[in-house]
């Protein structure tokens, strides 16, 4: 099972990696998985990716539960919203999935904005 939390973790780093170069590839929810996956398989590799820069820009005060800055939540929030409106708008004859689609919108804004602290740059 460590194999297959190594090799997600892999992925998902790289995907997030790629996401903080390109604005439509979400970053956060990519390094917070490649977070959990390298805590699951490996210790070592768990210490490594808390010492990169990516995970010290995106991830690290959030999970010490101090919040994130603006610009980060602003940012996540305009790529889900962008992401989320190209499958709404795929979803024409699906009324369901825009629903759902709508309501996991909604709740994404609600907690980023309300559930997520906002601190100071650094």
């Amino acid at each position: 099972m460590k194999i297959v939390y190594i090799v997600l973790g892999c992925l998902s780093l790289g995907l997030g990696a790629v996401g903080a170069v390109l604005p439509i590839l979400p970053t956060f929810p990519f390094l917070l998985f490649a977070a959990f996956c390298f805590g699951k398989s490996s210790e070592r590799l768990h210490i490594w990716f808390k010492g990169t820069k990516l995970y010290k820009n995106n991830l690290e005060s959030y999970v010490k539960g101090q919040g994130m800055t603006m610009k980060t939540k602003v940012r996540i929030m305009i790529i889900v919203t962008i992401t989320m409106a190209i499958g709404f708008i795929m979803m024409n004859q699906v009324i369901v999935g825009r629903i759902v689609l709508a309501i996991v919108w909604l709740f994404h804004i609600y907690y980023f904005i309300f559930r997520v602290k906002t601190i100071q740059k650094t």
